[in-house]
């Protein structure tokens, strides 16, 4: 349990800017708690469980961000993208300013879900190859996939560059041209080329799951949310 903080502390931790920007935002009213205006930015408050709003907004008090988002095709997982916009750019700017990442990356083109946390014992938890996390993706294949490329993808197809065949996890059929694809490695347009060296080619691609967490079917495209605590509980326990 947290002890006492200044009010101007809280929110530069949530990402609200420096401690004068802070100041004031506070100073000129533009901060209520439990939904009283308070002006005085060392005013102290137990962070835990903390609501409070800046300019009407209403905000809860997290140690640390989790949040996932619905990724649209378009968007980079960089904090500097290049040749798109960035998914970053899709969620608020206390929670940019606050400093979470994405956790791990999806190609421009690929949809799904996306993690975002500033914890970087999770990050690396989960994405690194020595965990094993599995992730799920919804594969639409431009043909008919076969058994036989099944078959191989479970097996171990030889990708360029890689000293041994990368197999997956599972594969599992759910239409002529659609499969859920298990993984537990990262590798760079890895379901790509996956399917290509089984052959076939992959006409698009949505990430549905990351360890035991699933995309939600009411999250919308572009949207995101903070990860539930149960949600988070089956991360961390992967």
């Amino acid at each position: 349990m947290a002890g006492l903080i200044q009010l101007d502390r809280i929110l530069q931790a949530q990402g609200f800017g420096n401690r004068k920007e802070c100041r004031a935002l506070i100073r000129h009213g533009q901060v209520t708690v439990a939904g009283a205006v308070c002006e005085d930015p060392f005013a102290e408050f137990a962070p835990d469980g903390l609501e409070f709003a800046v300019d009407g907004e209403v905000w809860q008090y997290h140690e640390h961000a989790y949040l996932m988002l619905n990724k649209p095709a378009g968007f980079e997982c960089s904090r500097s993208p290049i040749h798109h916009a960035g998914a970053l750019d899709l969620l608020p700017e206390p929670l940019r300013k606050r400093g979470v990442q994405p956790v791990g990356r999806l190609d421009e083109d690929t949809t799904g879900l996306l993690l975002f946390t500033d914890d970087g014992q999770l990050i690396h938890r989960l994405t690194s190859p020595r965990h094993k996390v599995a992730k799920v993706y919804q594969v639409t294949a431009k043909h008919p996939v076969s058994d036989q490329q099944i078959a191989a993808l479970l097996a171990g197809v030889q990708l360029h560059d890689e000293p041994a065949p990368i197999a997956a996890v599972a594969c599992e059929r759910r239409s002529e041209q659609v499969i859920h694809l298990t993984l537990t490695e990262g590798k760079y347009h890895q379901v790509k080329r996956m399917l290509g060296a089984a052959g076939n080619r992959v006409e698009s691609l949505q990430r549905i799951a990351i360890g035991g967490l699933r995309l939600p079917e009411d999250l919308p495209e572009k949207s995101w949310r903070w990860l539930t605590e149960d949600e988070l509980g089956r991360l961390l326990s992967v």
